[in-house]
């Protein structure tokens, strides 16, 4: 089965390889925009990874950067399928108008479920497999388009073609219907990716208009199924162009005694009861538990019908009034060019020259995952929906949400501080804004939708405020910022032991250590001495958990003896880690590298280690006990080296990295995307720039695939314009770098700070097949 699945990868790389390096009309790629292909990593095949994390998990459909509204083909509903959509499926069940991007957890989102069909309405989608009859649709893959901004493809069963594109807060689609007597379009208010909305109230407005909500809450599953407390409210107003003249709800009766989450609402049971559902053709507005709508009429060949549709989370007023000031008199087209616009204006904050078309599809591709979150949660008038469920005003910044922590403070952000600062603002006042309306006082790792889900561990938000106040982005309430970011590490760090124990004692204890180092950090910045020196104290709590005798990073009970050390303890997964094994979270000191060698017995042992630790990784880079590309707790270790002495290793692997964990191709992202980390490590290692230690203002300098890379640099921030980064002589075996000038002026050290880039300049790199073992190192 394993090779059948490997087999139609392989079949699908080959595919899109061949369709994703065009535009429309066949032409090479012009524009930034051109070169995305929102088909990689479109995948949650635990197959094709061969681990039950899955692939990318992104989605095709169209956006805006940073869009509240995806309108994306959802292909299924329950199981870990968070973007709703995977690419070896065969059907379509409808197209939504929210989405996640690459999450690791039961997903969330894909709302406002529309579907067209023809011939007698069905209520339920059915099930893939086709065990379950439904309005799904098989669909052709020949004719499936992925483009920045718009999607397209043809249902067989229905022989209509589907097309979809953005705007920031609505979405439209437009189907192209054959001749037909019942033709109709359906939406489903109850659908939710990982489960139900619990409560749906719909109203038609006019002939054309219906408007509504769609209440989401834990109960109803979504995100982590439940465990992850999302908790909001959908609200739309959307308006066909075909005159609703026979229109009609349904609604089930559903127990109140059901669960209603993530296997129950795919169950044969909950199918059957959705199935027996009530048609109502007289009314005006409805409210109920799991409510539908559609509206039937006569097609003639090739009819083209539209939806637009206005998503917000504040109110109907927002939704509303996001369609007039998105969508209203406009056509599909208009809107779709206008997308294109954005995309490029966006994609275009980093230029890049030479390189294979490949490589630029995959740059482009990653740039562009990078600016799907964090989304806006403010509507178009500045009101968004705060952490205790009042109406707010913004003030100054875009309340965002999806801040997936764990993930994003390693590359994600540290690419923003440089190409987005204003982002950056945001997000920061985003996450102070709610733990100040929350009342909780105190950063969430993981917030969706100002939800508290408490997914993953260590204190992110910490590094994402230090990372940019040393960089100087400072446009939030610092004071503050800086007093949540303490109350954050007295409720959630090394406190009370001075380490953390069971279950996870070494990836908290290290993550918490290199958080307090960020507090350090503001703390001398703001002249809190005493503070400063507290925190430099606590960050030293790494070594509390280094065992001499095993020369390795140990978990530790709560009563300070070690766990027990079984065969092959450091590259067991889970033994005292999240996600990963204690060889690869015990790099994870990146605030004292120093003291972390000291610590391993000195510079030559932990090359020779860190050596076998990358000899050791399989070439296809999947999941696996060594350098696992495919999971975040890595993504900064390939610039130890350059802290070695030896940053020709560090320029060695990061080109064999992204050569092998990234592809034009559906299977073309290792892991899952993680909301834009996966993307921006491949940003950032492939321009040649990359932090060791977000936080502090070095970045490292490693080998570009590209001839120039060209960084845009915002003024209302920053003294420079750009930021050029040059190669001579690079080639795909010319990977070391031989010498380096800075502003024409020689430059010696593997690692640059972030006050250069600020500046703007041009950064020139030599390059040459064999190292240079002189250039790069402190010791010559």
């Amino acid at each position: 089965m394993l090779r059948s699945i490997q087999l139609w990868g392989s079949l699908v790389s080959c595919f899109l390889l061949l369709k994703s390096c065009s535009v429309g009309d066949g032409t090479k790629p012009s524009s930034p925009a051109d070169y995305v292909n929102p088909f990689i990593g479109a995948s949650t095949s635990v197959g094709i990874a061969e681990v039950y994390h899955g692939l990318g998990k992104t989605f095709p459909g169209a956006a805006t950067p940073y869009g509240m509204v995806q309108v994306s083909p959802n292909t299924i509903t329950g199981g870990d399928n968070s973007p709703g959509y995977s690419y070896e499926h065969q059907t379509i069940e409808g197209f939504a108008f929210t989405q996640m991007s690459g999450v690791g957890w039961f997903g969330d989102l894909g709302n406002f479920l529309v579907m067209p069909t023809t011939g007698k309405l069905k209520i339920i989608a059915g099930r893939e497999d086709g065990s379950i009859d439904g309005y799904r649709s098989h669909y052709n893959k020949q004719t499936e388009t992925a483009k920045a901004g718009y999607y397209a493809v043809d249902l067989t069963d229905y022989h209509i073609k589907v097309e979809t594109t953005a705007a920031a807060h609505s979405g439209m689609i437009r189907f192209t219907f054959p001749q037909h007597k019942e033709s109709r379009i359906q939406i489903d208010l109850a659908r939710r990716v990982g489960g139900t909305a619990i409560k749906q109230y719909i109203h038609k407005v006019d002939e054309h208009t219906i408007r509504g909500w769609m209440l989401c809450t834990p109960d109803g599953g979504g995100w982590g199924n439940g465990e992850g407390n999302a908790d909001y409210t959908v609200y739309f107003y959307a308006r066909f162009s075909k005159p609703l003249e026979n229109y009609g709800f349904w609604t089930a009766d559903i127990p109140d005694n059901w669960k209603r989450k993530r296997d129950e609402v795919v169950s044969i049971p909950y199918l059957r009861a959705v199935e027996k559902a009530t048609i109502i053709r007289d009314e005006e507005t409805l409210e109920g538990k799991h409510l539908g709508f559609f509206s039937d009429f006569e097609t003639s060949e090739n009819e083209e019908v539209t939806l637009q549709v206005g998503i917000s989370f504040v109110d109907m007023a927002g939704a509303e009034n996001n369609f007039r000031k998105e969508m209203e008199g406009k056509s599909f087209d208009q809107i779709r060019e206008e997308a294109y616009d954005l995309w490029n204006q966006e994609l275009d904050r980093v230029h890049i020259q030479g390189g294979t078309d490949d490589q630029k599809t995959i740059f482009y591709t990653a740039l562009y995952h990078t600016m799907i979150d964090p989304r806006t949660y403010t509507d178009v008038d500045g009101r968004y929906i705060g952490g205790d469920k009042q109406v707010h005003q913004e003030s100054g910044f875009t309340k965002r949400t999806m801040f997936s922590g764990w993930d994003v403070f390693r590359s994600q952000f540290p690419l923003q501080t440089i190409i987005n600062p204003r982002l950056v603002d945001d997000q920061l006042n985003s996450l102070i804004t709610l733990a100040e309306e929350s009342g909780r006082g105190y950063y969430e790792r993981w917030e969706i939708m100002n939800a508290y889900s408490g997914c993953m561990i260590g204190n992110p938000a910490l590094s994402v405020l230090a990372d940019a106040y040393v960089k100087g982005i400072r446009g939030y309430d610092v004071e503050k910022a800086y007093a949540f970011a303490v109350n954050t590490s007295k409720k959630f760090g090394n406190d009370s032991l001075g380490y953390t124990g069971a279950p996870f004692s070494i990836s908290n204890t290290l993550e918490y250590a290199y958080t307090d180092w960020c507090i350090a950090q503001l703390a001398n910045r703001l002249g809190k001495q005493e503070d400063e020196e507290l925190f430099l104290e606590k960050s030293r709590a790494y070594r509390n958990i280094f065992d001499a005798e095993k020369g390795w990073f140990r978990p530790r009970n709560t009563n300070g003896s070690w766990e027990i050390w079984p065969e092959g303890a450091r590259t067991k997964e889970w033994y005292g880690t999240v996600e990963c094994n204690p060889y690869q979270q015990g790099w994870f000191v990146p605030h004292d590298i120093p003291g972390m060698i000291q610590l391993m017995g000195g510079r030559e042992n932990v090359l020779v280690d860190l050596t076998s630790f990358f000899e050791q990784t399989p070439d296809h880079m999947l999941w696996n006990d060594y350098y696992n590309h495919a999971n975040e707790p890595v993504h900064l270790v390939p610039f130890l080296f350059n802290h070695l002495d030896a940053p020709w290793d560090t320029q060695k692997w990061t080109r064999h990295i992204c050569n092998k964990a990234y592809k034009n191709s559906v299977e073309g992202i290792v892991g899952n995307e993680d909301v834009g980390q996966m993307s921006a490590w491949y940003v950032l290692a492939s321009s040649g720039l990359h932090p060791s230690c977000p936080g502090s203002t070095r970045l490292e300098i490693t080998s570009p695939l590209f001839d120039e890379v060209k960084f845009r640099l915002d003024n209302d921030y920053y003294s420079g314009t750009h930021f050029t980064i040059k190669t001579h002589n690079n080639t795909a075996k010319n990977i070391y770098i031989q010498k380096a000038l800075l502003n024409g002026n020689p430059y010696d050290k593997c690692f640059i700070d972030f006050q250069e880039i600020a500046a703007g300049g041009k950064l020139e790199l030599f390059m040459g097949e064999q190292p240079n073992k002189k250039w790069g190192v402190e010791s010559n």
